[in-house]
């Protein structure tokens, strides 16, 4: 149920039955040689959009631009600042319990929002704590939950890669996007890349981590995505974030 195709009557109606809502957030930033410049949006987009079809939620038009400034050495990557994106979410939220709805639940694919997102939260408690927000909105509850979360989705990435998972540009989110977009997959996929697996190492600003990972990924070997693991992987997550979903909105 996406809430860019519904009509605000349609939406009020809603909003007599949950005031919940599903807000895909992620990043527009280099995936190395094979992978998509929208992977970290795209994917939790995919497992939203069909825990919305699957369990009537709605979901809110994806957060596509994130905290991503050490990717800037890279064609193609944006960023937004911590405190913009802060903003952001914010004002999303914002607007949304303007209109009723009190059950914020972020999906995400970047870990480069994690600790943004979770600021933004305070700031939306601290206006409620503080009286800012006025005293006729309802009580707010926000959630992160990255799509990669669950054991499961963790037991196939160890399956099927093993140490070759990495931590940026991974063969399992990869693989997802292959799965959603099988045409494009086939464009970009590549057989070898050189090393075969990518070095690791820490993040800081964009030229050091040009210097460092020179082809954009952080150990990972993304040549071994496949369509079909992909399936497998959306399987998974939309089971356990349909589950984690249902069990915040009904949470105390």
């Amino acid at each position: 149920m996406r809430l860019q195709l519904r009509t605000w009557p349609e939406v009020e109606d809603y909003l007599k039955n949950s005031a919940g809502i599903i807000i895909p957030i992620g990043s527009t930033e280099q995936h190395g040689p094979t992978g998509f410049i929208g992977t970290d949006a795209l994917c939790p987009e995919l497992v939203a959009t069909e825990i919305g079809q699957r369990q009537n939620v709605m979901v809110a038009p994806t957060l596509s631009i994130g905290m991503a400034q050490h990717h800037l050495g890279f064609s193609g990557s944006i960023t937004l600042r911590p405190t913009t994106l802060i903003s952001v979410v914010c004002d999303v939220v914002n607007s949304l319990r303007r209109h009723g709805f009190n059950r914020f639940f972020f999906l995400n694919g970047h870990g480069g929002n994690i600790a943004t997102c979770e600021a933004a939260f305070s700031e939306i408690y601290a206006e409620s704590s503080l009286g800012i927000a006025g005293q006729n909105q309802p009580s707010v509850r926000c959630h992160l939950e990255n799509w990669w979360n669950s054991e499961a989705i963790k037991e196939i990435s160890k399956r099927e890669y093993g140490d070759a998972e990495g931590s940026h540009a991974t063969p399992s989110e990869v693989s997802l996007t292959y799965f959603g977009y099988p045409e494009d997959g086939a464009r970009v996929k590549r057989d070898e890349l050189t090393p075969p697996v990518a070095p690791g190492g820490p993040i800081y600003d964009a030229t050091d981590f040009r210097r460092r990972f020179a082809d954009g990924r952080m150990g990972s070997d993304p040549t071994l995505s496949t369509p079909e693991v992909g399936q497998e992987l959306f399987e998974a997550s939309v089971r356990s974030v349909g589950q984690a979903y249902e069990n915040f909105i009904t949470a105390e």
